[in-house]
């Protein structure tokens, strides 16, 4: 019997041996006693006997000796199993190239500017491109460069986190929050709470973030802002600063309610509800709410993180799911260039604050792909998927979208095209804020996408 993982079987190897120490000489003795019996005595005289049988004995020995070495060879094979060597080390991706080449950037495009009222200002404009005038930091793209610098984990000292967040509070209005630098100087909770949302990250105190969450949520009312809390970028926004900066915000569970009430049945993708622009159609809207991937996928990133922070009901869970399945029944066959990745473009207009007559402007760029990612990534979208039995559906939108994002960049940074148009003049050509995009749902692919090398080396 032999026991598991012994090298070769060890009975026939030891008669082997053995025939080819002793058995070739016994073999060759057996002969010359033989014929020195069996010879006859006409032979001249006793001496030519043991000459004819020794010789012959000696013969046989030679033969047997070989023999038996020719059947070691073939019985054993080689001596002992020798452990194969361990795989070399694979060669590294295109990852760590690429994070370093938008750290670079980030270093070399950094503003430093001393400012009369606010004191001394580092982070870095809307575009990592200004071409008009010298570069200013401003509010969001310091939180959006914040942002990178956490997730990339600050690699050396050329860039310093705490420069950020000291800039960041000097940046704050006179009143409290923060606003565009297109919105003037009134707080927008938007705003307000994406740069609450990088501070909180960052590590800001908490006593201070819940005095600027309070504020946030006091102007973030119908009667304050009914523009935004229409409007579906608008509330996820607000709903994913809020969660990071004040997870027990009391508005918080009020716009999960009307995120939830804003989704709508599609029947071109199997009655599924989805989001588009507006949670609440205009009073003068004539044509029915258009399905938005963009959307929906912001609905689910919001509704994801809100269920891991306050708990999920059942109504909450469905609108959840179907906002998955939704993005997964996508009927278009290239899922790199498919619809649901089409860069989208949108005004948020409010009432300007000191002329009623007037509208105050946000056009708001958003980066599709990227959210199709984030979205597909949440922990729940890969339940429902294996749920369905639709995990290749899953896999195959997700790797679309990622591939779509990888595409828009150049080492590591990212430049804005509005449905596959080069950019103009008058549009940000590399704004940080799609560069975060970009390099965070990247980041979170290849971590989801890890498998370690579990084989061992065999005993």
């Amino acid at each position: 019997m032999r026991t598991s993982g012994a090298p070769g079987p060890v009975a026939p190897s030891r008669f082997v041996g053995w025939l080819g120490r002793f058995g070739c000489l016994a073999a060759g003795y057996a002969v010359f006693q033989f014929l020195f019996g069996v010879l006859p005595d006409a032979i001249d005289g006793e001496p030519a006997k043991y000459l004819i049988a020794g010789l012959s004995g000696l013969a046989t020995t030679g033969m047997t000796w070989l023999a038996a070495a020719l059947l070691r060879a073939r019985t054993t094979g080689p001596a002992t199993r020798t452990t194969p060597a361990p795989p070399a080390p694979p060669a590294p991706g295109p990852l760590p190239h690429l994070f370093a080449s938008a750290y670079d950037t980030l270093v070399a495009q950094i503003a430093e500017v001393d400012d009369p009222v606010r004191g001394r200002l580092v982070g870095w404009p809307h575009s990592l491109q200004e071409l008009d005038g010298p570069a200013r930091p401003t509010s969001l793209a310091t939180a959006y460069g914040l942002h990178i610098l956490l997730d990339l984990g600050v690699p050396d000292g050329r860039l310093h986190t705490g420069d950020l967040i000291d800039t960041l509070w000097r940046l704050r209005l006179q009143g409290g929050g923060w606003s565009a630098r297109s919105q003037g100087s009134v707080a927008r909770p938007e705003v307000t709470a994406m740069v609450l949302g990088a501070l909180a990250r960052a590590g800001a105190s908490r006593e201070r973030l819940a005095d600027e969450v309070a504020r946030c949520e006091a102007g973030f009312t119908l009667e304050l802002d009914s523009t935004g809390r229409a409007l579906t970028h608008v509330v996820t926004t607000v709903m994913r600063g809020l969660l990071r900066a004040g997870p027990d915000a009391p508005t918080l569970p009020m716009l999960r309610d009307a995120l939830v009430d804003g989704a709508f049945s599609d029947p071109r993708r199997q009655h599924r509800r989805c989001w588009s622009q507006r949670l609440t159609p205009p009073p003068w809207a004539a044509h029915p709410a258009q399905p938005s991937a963009l959307h929906t996928a912001q609905a689910v990133v919001a509704l994801d993180r809100a269920a891991r922070v306050l708990g999920e009901g059942p109504v909450e869970r469905s609108a959840r799911e179907d906002g998955v399945r939704w993005l997964l029944s996508c009927p278009e066959t290239a899922h790199d260039g498919c619809g649901d990745l089409a860069n989208l473009r949108e005004e948020v207009r409010r009432r300007h604050p000191d002329d009623s007559s007037h509208h105050e402007v946000l056009n708001v760029r958003h980066f599709s792909a990227s959210w199709i990612v984030r979205a597909l990534l949440t922990p729940g979208a890969l339940e429902i998927a294996r749920e369905d039995g639709a995990e290749d559906a899953w896999r195959e939108r997700l790797d679309g979208a990622a591939r779509a994002v990888w595409a828009a960049q150049s080492d590591g940074i990212w430049s804005w095209s509005r449905d596959g148009s080069a950019f103009t003049t008058e549009e940000m050509r590399q704004p940080i804020w799609m560069t975060y995009q970009g390099l965070s749902a990247l980041r979170a692919h290849a971590v989801w996408m890890y498998q370690p090398d579990t084989r061992t080396n065999p005993v």
